[in-house]
C-alpha cells in the first residue's frame, strides 16, 4: 500500500461535483474548503484529502489552512461531525456588556443536544448587542427567545436590500467620476493632488495618508495589484458594514477610480465572513457596474473571509487572499512594493474608498472645512456601549468624547454614570471620564498609552470593572493570536491567566506587557497590552476591587 492518507473515491468524486469547472489555482484554496463547509457543514478528514488531491497540493498544506481559520470545523477520523446546526454566541466587550454570558450559559438548555452553542468574537453588530449567529444568520439583540426562533426558523443568509442600488445611485450622477477618468477628462496626478489636499487618511487605522500611498504605489514598476480590506475585526467596529450596506456604490466608484488611477489589473475585495449578505449584495451589484461596461480597465475578485481578526492586518490578509493561513509578513519589503503575489499593491479599507468621490467632486475644502480643535476632516466613530444612541456617527475630526456622547449619541443610558471609554476598539487602551476633552483623531491620544486606530467606541459605566474589561480583551487577543511569534502567542496566555487569577502583580504584567510590545511581529501583540496598562494607569480603585464580570 501506499504510504499516507489514501483518498476515499467517494470524497472525491463530491468534491470534484462542488467545485465543477471551478479553477483549482492554490490561491482559491480557502474558497474551496467554503465550498465543502457550506455543503456538509464540517470538513471531513476525508474531503480535505480528497480536496489536496484535486488540488495538486500536500495534505499538510490543506490541513493547516483549514485548522487555522475559526469558520472551518476540521473532523478528524474517528471524531464524531458537529451538530447540523451551530449557533455562535458574540462574547467581545460589547456584547458581554449587553448580557451574552447569560446567553452562553442558558441557550444549550434551551436548544438541547442536536444544537451546538460556542463563544465567538465580535461579529460586527456591537450597536445591537448582544449578537448571536444561527448558522450565518446573525440575530440582533439577542435572547433565548428569539435565538430559538431562528433555530427553528432556520433562515439562510440572502442580499442585503440597499435603497441605493446601481439604477439609484446612477440617476443621482454615480460612476460620471469614474467615466471621466476612464474617458480622459481626468488625470491621475489630478486625483493625487486632490486627495492629498484634503488630507485623507487611510480609516482602517494606520491613518497612512491616501495620496502618498497611491504616488507610492504608481512608482512600482507594473503589473499591479489593489487589495480591499473589508475584514473588520476589531471589537468595536462596525462602520465599514454600515457604509457596504447604506451606499454599495459609492464605496465601489471609490475602488475602481483608486484601481485606475495605480493602473491595478485586478481588484481583490476580501469581506469578513461574517457579512454574508453584503458579500451576497455586493456580487449582485458588482455584476450590473460590469454589465455597464464600468469594469473594462481591471478585474474583480471576491475573497470570503473565514473567521481569523489577523487577517486585518494587511500583510495577514494578503497571504489569506493567496490561499494560505493569515500570518504576519515581516517587513520591509512592504506590500506597496511585494504584496499580493509578489506585485506591487495597493491596499485600502473600505471607508477611506467610500470618501473618494465625495472629496473629489466636491474638492478638497469641503473635506478640511470640517473639524474641531484644529483637526481636519470627517471621522466614523463605530459607537457602542452605555449609551442611549449607539451606531455609526458621523463627526468632525477632534469631537471630544464628551461631545461625541451628548451630540451624537443622545447621552448615557439612564441611571448610568460615563466612568471610561475605549477610544480605538480593543487595542486602543482605556481612557477615564476625567479626560474627556481629548481631541480624538489620529496622532492626539499617542502620548496617553492610547491610540484612534478604526475609531471604534465603547462607553463605560460605573456598572463596569475596568479589569473585566481588560480581561475580556486580552482573552479576545489570546484566541486571535496567530501563533507565528513566540512574544504575541505566550505573552497573550499568560497575561489572561495571570489577570484572571488575581490578585494582579503590577511588576511582572508591566514586564510581560513591555515584552509583547518590544518583540511581537505585528500590531496585535504589539497593542495587546494596552488595556491592561491603562487600567494601572487610569482605574487604580478597580484594582483593590474584587473581579467583577457581568
Amino acid at each position: 500500500m501506499p504510504k499516507g492518507r489514501q483518498i476515499d473515491t467517494r470524497a472525491l468524486d463530491e468534491v470534484c461535483a462542488l467545485l465543477g469547472n471551478r479553477s483549482r489555482q492554490r490561491d482559491l484554496l480557502i474558497e474551496h474548503l467554503h465550498l465543502i463547509q457550506d455543503k456538509y457543514g464540517h470538513l471531513s478528514a476525508a474531503h480535505l484529502a480528497a480536496l489536496a488531491e484535486e488540488m495538486k497540493l500536500a495534505q499538510t498544506e490543506v490541513y493547516e489552512v483549514a485548522t487555522f481559520y475559526a469558520h472551518f470545523d476540521v473532523v478528524k477520523e474517528g471524531e464524531t461531525p458537529p451538530p447540523a446546526t451551530t449557533v455562535r454566541v458574540c462574547d467581545s466587550l460589547s456584547c458581554c456588556m449587553a448580557g451574552a454570558d447569560n446567553l452562553l450559559s442558558e441557550l444549550p438548555g434551551k436548544l438541547g443536544k442536536d444544537v451546538r452553542v460556542v463563544r465567538a468574537p465580535c461579529m460586527g453588530a456591537c450597536d445591537r448587542a448582544p449578537v448571536a449567529a444561527v448558522g450565518h444568520a446573525q440575530v440582533f439583540h439577542a435572547t433565548n427567545e428569539n435565538v430559538t426562533a431562528a433555530v427553528k426558523a432556520h433562515e439562510h443568509p440572502h442580499a442585503f436590500k440597499t435603497q441605493n442600488d446601481f439604477d439609484a445611485y446612477r440617476k443621482l450622477g454615480g460612476y460620471k467620476l469614474l467615466e471621466d477618468c476612464l474617458s480622459g477628462k481626468r488625470t491621475r496626478e489630478e486625483l493625487i493632488s486632490i486627495v492629498s489636499d484634503a488630507g485623507l487618511r487611510g480609516l482602517g487605522g494606520a491613518g497612512f495618508p491616501t495620496g502618498r500611498k497611491w504616488s507610492l504605489v504608481s512608482a512600482e514598476p507594473a503589473p499591479r495589484l489593489m487589495a480591499v480590506n473589508g475584514d473588520e475585526g476589531e471589537p468595536g467596529t462596525f462602520k465599514d458594514r454600515f457604509y457596504l450596506g447604506q451606499d454599495p456604490h459609492r464605496f465601489i466608484e471609490g475602488m475602481l477610480i483608486g484601481a485606475w488611477v495605480v493602473d491595478a489589473k485586478a481588484v481583490y475585495f476580501y469581506l469578513r465572513d461574517e457579512y454574508p449578505e453584503l458579500r451576497l449584495l455586493i456580487e449582485r451589484e458588482i455584476e450590473k457596474v460590469r454589465a455597464a461596461g464600468l469594469l473594462k480597465h481591471t478585474e474583480f475578485l471576491m475573497r470570503r473571509g473565514a473567521g481569523a481578526y489577523i487577517c486585518g492586518e494587511e500583510s495577514a490578509m494578503i497571504e489569506s487572499i493567496e490561499g494560505k493561513r493569515g500570518l504576519p509578513r515581516h517587513r520591509p519589503p512592504y506590500v506597496a512594493q511585494v504584496g499580493l503575489f509578489g506585485r506591487p499593491t495597493l491596499e485600502h479599507n473600505v471607508e477611506t474608498l467610500f470618501w473618494i468621490r465625495d472629496i473629489i467632486e466636491k474638492g478638497p475644502q469641503w473635506f478640511t472645512s470640517q473639524g474641531r480643535r484644529e483637526r481636519k476632516g470627517f471621522r466614523s466613530f463605530s459607537v457602542s456601549g452605555r449609551v442611549k444612541n449607539p451606531g455609526v456617527k458621523v463627526a468632525p475630526a477632534g469631537v471630544s468624547i464628551q461631545e461625541l456622547i451628548d451630540e451624537y449619541c443622545g447621552g448615557m443610558i439612564e441611571g448610568e454614570t460615563f466612568k471610561g471609554y475605549l477610544p480605538g476598539g480593543a487595542s486602543g487602551g482605556i481612557l477615564p471620564a476625567s479626560m474627556n476633552n481629548i481631541p480624538l483623531d489620529f496622532g492626539t491620544l499617542e502620548q496617553y498609552g492610547c491610540f484612534i486606530g478604526s475609531h471604534a467606541v465603547v462607553i463605560l459605566s460605573e456598572k463596569d470593572d475596568m479589569k473585566a474589561v481588560a480581561l475580556n480583551l486580552m482573552k479576545f487577543f489570546e484566541d486571535e493570536s496567530c501563533g507565528q511569534c513566540t512574544p504575541c502567542r505566550a505573552g497573550t496566555e499568560k497575561a489572561a491567566k495571570l489577570m484572571a487569577q488575581g490578585p494582579w502583580n503590577e511588576g511582572l504584567l508591566t514586564e510581560l506587557s513591555g515584552a509583547m510590545r518590544d518583540a511581537s511581529i505585528c500590531g496585535l501583540g504589539q497593542a495587546a497590552a494596552n488595556p491592561l496598562t491603562s487600567v494601572f494607569k487610569y482605574f487604580r480603585d478597580d484594582l483593590t476591587k474584587p473581579l467583577r464580570q457581568w
